[in-house]
């Protein structure tokens, strides 16, 4: 019985309504000696607090997709073949374009949220990783003026514990974006969301640990080689950019600066730094782990400034203080626009993240250069012009952008 499943959710409820009716019942009729009497009574209340306590994780689970099957809640799921010395550009020296095109099926996603989203199973090449990958195609897509058109990508991040879902699922990314994209407000992307829970109870981190893992590697190649072999996708880095919430918005931001020749912008939500801001984080393990997942250091220490984009929106103590450090460092041509959210938009949770999804595609599509607007332009300049696209959710422009405002 599917974990995320409406069968188990009803039989759930079911077993809800008779643990309560139980004890109305059968409480003054129990017979038999006082302790058998006793004991009757301690099971009904343990079954009524157990199916009480299994409905509410199982409807916090559905709403916020944070564990898709038993194995991720149990623990014991591994979705990683080997993990070899990749090197540091995490390819292990092997020529990619070399490599046989990745040929997959697709089937329809199921559940919440996952209309017109197709599922797959990758088999990561060269990261060794071998996990489920979602796709959801923009509405310009299948029309027939666009069958040689070439579209751009987000690869969206889950944060940890996560599903891939969630994207859709709980954020509503597609939902709110398929309206905005008709009507050409929102650049048509092709948005893929990957699993991230690679290993049982531990968060990657999007880290590559020979021996344990090549999370950066399944991210950054082999999802990106399964997508432009795939579909009709623009070519890394200039049609593609990465977004993520939490630990997702950590990852977003590392592959970003690790990886400019993939990616050309970068969104994260309440992220961090320092991967030891996840305290089941496999990148914080080590110090020489931190600094390497470390986008703060890795964009402080780049002998040569990359050219991408971030966006970076948080709340004090969650997320903005990062934001803001990174704005501190950056040179050009690296931008980053901080986004401040205020405590009273709501906790570390998806009720905080949907409203910012339509504000940062937005950003996405001007800063990508996608509809109009020049391609690399900082968002201070527009922001100063008037037009604010990452300040019309629950967030704002970062307190110091604001005062250089006329």
């Amino acid at each position: 019985m599917s974990l995320t499943g409406t069968t188990f959710l009803s039989t759930l409820i079911v077993l809800s309504v008779v643990a309560v009716l139980l004890p109305l019942l059968l409480w003054s009729r129990l017979r038999g000696p006082r302790a058998l009497r006793t004991a009757g009574r301690l099971l009904m209340v343990v079954f009524a607090q157990g199916t009480a306590v299994a409905l509410v994780f199982v409807l916090v689970n559905n709403q916020n997709n944070l564990y898709d099957d038993w194995a991720d809640l149990l623990g014991t799921g591994d979705h990683v073949q080997q993990a070899a010395d990749l090197g540091a550009d995490g390819t292990g020296g092997i020529a990619l374009k070399r490599l046989p095109r990745v040929r997959q099926h697709f089937t329809d996603a199921s559940g919440p949220g996952m209309r017109g989203v197709r599922e797959t199973q990758l088999e990561g090449r060269v990261s060794g990783v071998n996990a489920e990958v979602y796709v959801w195609l923009p509405p310009q897509y299948g029309r027939p003026a666009y069958r040689h058109h070439s579209f751009p990508v987000v690869e969206l991040l889950s944060g940890y514990p996560g599903s891939a879902k969630a994207w859709f699922g709980s954020l509503h990314a597609a939902d709110q974006l398929l309206p905005l994209m008709r009507d050409g407000r929102v650049a048509p992307f092709i948005m893929v969301a990957p699993r991230m829970n690679l290993l049982a109870g531990v968060d990657t981190g999007c880290a590559n640990i020979t021996g344990t893992v090549n999370a950066d590697t399944w991210l950054s190649v082999d999802v990106p080689r399964m997508v432009t072999d795939n579909f009709r996708a623009q070519a890394p880095p200039a049609g593609w950019a990465v977004a993520g919430y939490s630990a997702g918005g950590h990852c977003a931001t590392k592959l970003a600066v690790a990886h400019p020749d993939r990616y050309r912008a970068a969104v994260s939500m309440s992220g961090y730094n320092d991967p030891i801001g996840e305290r089941n984080s496999l990148a914080a393990e080590t110090p020489a782990l931190r600094r390497a997942n470390n986008p703060y250091v890795l964009l402080r220490d780049a002998r040569t400034p990359p050219a991408i984009a971030l966006y970076q929106s948080g709340q004090p103590g969650d997320g903005y203080e990062a934001a803001t450090g990174l704005e501190r460092i950056a040179m050009a041509p690296t931008t980053v626009h901080a986004v401040y959210v205020p405590k009273s938009a709501g906790g570390h949770n998806m009720a905080l993240w949907r409203p910012q999804v339509v504000p940062a595609f937005r950003w996405l599509t001007e800063e990508m250069g996608l509809l109009h607007g020049r391609a690399g332009a900082t968002p201070r300049a527009r922001s100063s012009a008037g037009s604010r696209p990452a300040e019309l959710a629950s967030g704002t422009a970062s307190p110091a952008a604001a005062a250089r405002r006329p």
